[in-house]
């Protein structure tokens, strides 16, 4: 294309595999893709189709039966497994905050296991709280009882962005909040996103969400890739009966709240 500059892959996986059963079945099943510098991509489908397995095996908490995964060029299984993780943020619907801890001291978590100085540490945190909007003066000294769902998940991103991370995974992030929160903290991690020209790798049963978000969207089922586009590239062109019943999903809900606004009724829209 003239006037295309690529930008850096950060993240490659080739024919990646995951077998719990000694190779009889596979979780996983030769998943290839790449994310380049800046790129959101998101990993689609229903429960049990290997998009969190997937998702997994780039942090290693998943070791893959084979193929590769490799993070600026470097082949993961080369870099201690610890090191791995301290170094790749990491996002998930539980969100996972010790409750013994104040906002701060779970924000600064790798901070501290990575050796970093009090006042670098603290200096991180008040930045990454205005960052996603939790005021330090009134959020810092809290703790995790005493926020909302949608504070929590803040924090949750926060955390996951601590160190600088070259990579940040986030497995259904938005999945346990509720709509009008979701929604908004949503388009605020998508501006965090842009922002910090940040590579990520998004698990999601969405199809909204994913097309809203996505730089790329993988679509999987039965722990292999069925399609991979960009949004736009996907809803004109899904190449496949089960992605194109997927994305059809969006459009009958779409098109039958805009029959529900104009005052016919909503079961009329397309099925």
């Amino acid at each position: 294309m003239p006037g295309y500059t690529p930008r850096a892959v950060i993240l490659e996986l080739d024919r990646v595999r995951k077998s719990y059963d000694g190779g009889s079945t596979f979780a996983v099943d030769e998943v290839s893709l790449r994310a380049e510098r800046g790129q959101l991509v998101v990993l689609l489908g229903e429960s049990g189709c290997g998009k969190t397995t997937t998702l997994k095996t780039i942090n290693r908490l998943v070791e893959p039966t084979s193929g590769r995964v490799l993070i600026d060029g470097v082949d993961t299984v080369s870099v201690d497994a610890v090191a791995l993780r301290r170094s790749i943020g990491y996002v998930f619907q539980g969100i996972g905050l010790f409750p013994h801890m104040t906002v701060a001291d779970n924000v600064a978590v790798t901070t501290r296991l990575l050796g970093w100085k009090a006042d670098r540490r603290l200096r991180r945190v008040q930045e990454l709280l205005e960052l996603v909007r939790l005021d330090p003066g009134d959020y810092a000294a809290k703790t995790p009882a005493e926020l909302s769902g949608g504070e929590q998940q803040r924090v949750g991103f926060a955390r996951a962005l601590a160190a600088n991370p070259t990579l940040l995974l986030l497995d259904e992030p938005f999945g346990a909040l509720d709509p009008i929160t979701r929604d908004g903290l949503r388009d605020d991690f998508q501006a965090i996103q842009r922002e910090l020209n940040m590579t990520a790798v998004m698990v999601t049963h969405d199809m909204t969400e994913a097309l809203l978000l996505g730089d790329r969207v993988v679509v999987m089922r039965q722990g292999r890739v069925l399609r991979e586009a960009s949004p736009p590239e996907i809803l004109s062109d899904p190449n496949d009966p089960y992605v194109a019943n997927l994305m059809a999903s969006p459009r009958r809900n779409a098109d039958r709240v805009r029959a529900m606004a104009s005052g016919g009724d909503a079961l009329e829209g397309p099925r």
